[in-house]
């Protein structure tokens, strides 16, 4: 089972961040988290949906046994968006377009 405040301090960590930094960057108060930590506390589901998207990852990918997950820049997360809205084959040609340049 998946510790959560583990998994959050490791995200943090590789991320180079302080628990003031974390708070910043997901919209809570550095309070807040602090609190999970002294008392113990799992975050509710929209605190860690908040941690989740500060970090750049789903929660899928937050409580994935394998911990295989990277962050995508926001010009990735533009090009994925905007790639989802093509049909498969507008798609590939983007992929071949795109490995071209």
């Amino acid at each position: 089972m998946i510790d959560v405040l583990e998994r959050i301090t490791e995200y943090r960590t590789q991320k180079g961040w302080s628990e003031y930094q974390l708070a910043e960057k997901s919209g809570l108060t550095q309070s807040t988290i602090s609190s999970w930590y002294r008392r113990n506390l799992i975050p509710s589901i929209p605190s860690l949906n908040k941690i989740c998207r500060a970090f750049g990852i789903t929660l899928s990918q937050f409580f994935s046994e394998e911990h295989d997950t990277f962050s995508l820049t926001e010009v990735q997360k533009q090009l994925i968006q905007a790639s989802g809205h093509l049909t498969p084959e507008q798609q590939k040609a983007l992929v071949r377009f795109l490995e071209k340049l």
